[in-house]
Parts: C-alpha cells; sequence; structure tokens
C-alpha cells in the first residue's frame, strides 16, 4: 500500500510506516496534477499539512484513496465532513506540535517586549552609523513578569502556552468555550512540576480591557469572521501587544493595521495570514509588526512526534 506525504512527513514517520509494510513517496506533486497521481500511482493515503488542499472534487475523483492525514491541528484545508461522509479516514495531529506553537509564542511576547525583532533588521544597516539613535527608539522595552496574558483559545496550545507565562511570573486569563478550571503544570528544573489552576471565562470583551498581551489559539470560526476586529481594538488597554499563531483571519488585518497606526497596539506578531503563501506586503513591511513564515511546528521534535502519530493512525486504519 502506498502513501503520498505530499507535503513531507518526518524520517521517523516513514521509517515506522515502512517497518509497517507500507511505501511511502515524499516527492511533491502540484496541486492540479494530484488527482492524476494518485490514480494512476494508485494511492491510498495522503498526507498533507498546509500547501495542499484536498476538496470535494478530489475525493469524488480518486476512489481509492482511503485516509487523509493532515500534520498539524487546522483542518480548514480539507473537506473533511464530505470525505468522512464518502468513508475516508481523516485525522490530523493536535497534540504533537502544541509545545512548538506555544514557545514561538512565548519567544513573540519576549521579542515583542524588547523591538528586537526590529533592532536585528536595524543594526546590521545603521548599527555603526546611528547607535545612539537606536538605542533611544528602543528604549521603552517591559517586562514579562507582573503583566497580564490573555489567552484566547485555552485547548492543548493555550494551556501549553499558560505554562510557560506562569513560569515567568506572569497573570494568566484562559478564554474558552466554556468556564472550567483547568490545571496547568509547570515544570520547574530541580523541584519538579508545580500545578496553577486556571478559570477560564467565556466573556472575552470583559477580558479584553484587563490584557497586556494577547495570544491567538482558536481557529477561524465556520462562518469566516474575524475574531478580533475594530470593536475588540477599541476595548483593548493602549499599547497592547498581540500574537496571532493560530489562522490567518482570526484578526482582521485592515483593522488591526489602522490599531497599529494609532498606537492602540503597541506591537503585533504574526506567524499566520489570510493570504498564504502571498501575505500582504503592507503587512510585512510594517515595522511594529513581527513576522514569521507559519512556522509554529517547524522544530525537529515537533515534526517527529507529527510524523509518528500520523503513522500510528494509518496503521491502525490499515492493520
Amino acid at each position: 500500500m502506498k502513501i503520498l506525504a505530499n507535503d513531507g512527513v518526518s524520517s521517523e514517520g516513514i521509517e515506522k510506516l515502512e517497518k509497517a509494510g507500507f511505501t511511502v513517496v515524499t516527492e511533491h506533486v502540484k496541486q492540479d496534477e494530484l488527482i492524476d497521481t494518485i490514480n494512476k500511482e494508485n494511492y491510498v493515503g495522503l498526507l498533507v499539512r498546509s500547501a495542499t488542499t484536498v476538496r470535494k472534487d478530489l475525493i469524488d475523483a480518486c476512489p481509492n484513496l482511503k485516509f487523509i492525514g493532515r500534520g498539524g491541528v487546522g483542518m480548514d484545508n480539507i473537506d473533511v465532513e464530505y470525505a468522512r461522509e464518502k468513508g475516508l479516514t481523516v485525522e490530523n495531529t493536535p497534540a504533537a506540535s502544541s509545545q512548538s506553537v506555544a514557545e514561538l509564542a512565548m519567544a513573540s511576547m519576549f521579542t515583542l517586549a524588547r523591538s528586537t525583532y526590529d533592532s536585528y533588521k536595524e543594526m546590521p544597516k545603521n548599527g555603526h552609523s546611528e547607535f545612539k539613535s537606536l538605542k533611544k527608539k528602543y528604549s521603552k522595552g517591559v517586562e514579562l513578569r507582573g503583566k497580564t496574558l490573555l489567552i484566547i483559545g485555552f485547548g492543548r496550545i493555550g494551556q501549553a502556552l499558560a505554562s510557560y507565562a506562569l513560569g515567568v511570573g506572569m497573570k494568566v486569563i484562559g478564554v474558552s468555550l466554556q468556564e472550567e478550571d483547568i490545571e496547568v503544570p509547570i515544570q520547574i528544573e530541580g523541584v519538579g512540576e508545580v500545578v496553577s489552576t486556571i478559570t477560564t471565562t467565556t466573556d472575552l470583551k470583559a477580558a479584553l480591557p484587563k490584557a497586556d498581551f494577547i495570544t491567538m489559539n482558536v481557529p477561524k470560526p465556520a462562518d469566516g469572521k474575524s475574531v478580533i476586529t475594530s470593536e475588540e481594538f477599541k476595548i483593548m488597554k493602549d499599547g497592547v501587544r498581540i500574537i496571532n499563531v493560530a489562522r490567518g483571519g482570526v484578526i482582521d488585518e485592515d483593522d488591526l493595521l489602522k490599531a497599529l497606526e494609532s498606537g492602540k497596539v503597541a506591537a503585533a506578531s504574526l506567524d499566520v495570514f489570510e493570504k498564504e503563501p502571498t501575505p500582504r506586503v503592507d503587512l510585512l513591511e510594517n515595522e511594529k509588526i513581527a513576522n514569521t513564515p507559519h512556522i509554529g511546528a517547524a522544530t525537529t521534535e515537533a515534526q517527529g512526534r507529527i510524523g509518528t502519530e500520523l503513522a500510528d493512525k494509518i496503521i491502525a486504519t490499515f492493520k
């Protein structure tokens, strides 16, 4: 049985699948050639990340395809319910990348707090001739300790992020679909595990004015509307810093630019964009935005876990 990992898969995943008798192909196939290739090569499984889409036309045109796997959390590039109605198994790997995405969000908070994302660009160009003016430009940094972090979406990634934030002395507010008490473990080297209990809230608008930092950890709503728009920006603190490591579009990009221009938002960090893989130039060039190219899960450890988790699910499906 042949599996096409069209957006790649870790060596650990390949090894596990090959030991179970599968053939794994990682050569990328262009989207418009995918249906013909799947049928010609008789692939029974298709693994994707965010680059490849799996829509109704492909599902209908590939009768031998039995398994669709998404390496990562969001499955908005797959017509999941339709595929399942047609009898296909559709799986993702929600737990595998939580740690890595949380660490990127944490790193983003540090870089926004001290404007290092901008100084790293400016120093090579102007540090020799404008050292004093750059020092003045970056003289209004803030500390994370004692600040309030609002985590919008308190699932696996949100809870992993809360553990880091609590560890550096931040206050954490979690927003979720229902109010609940969630135990968040904090690992302390030489001490062991300390547990903090976070009581989540469903009232986003009541939580927004309390936040010094905000992270987005939610999928884009089914209706396509943004979670954060001009209405939400209005009730935030002046000088808030906001991070999106979730999905492009959960923050309205036009409204974000206006909030940055007015000073309502001091700085933002975007790992995801509405128009991937060709994000807006005005976002990429804005000196108040730290941009990364959707690398939340791009660590060796996360990719290894994603590969082996997908392999386990494929083996369970076919064996």
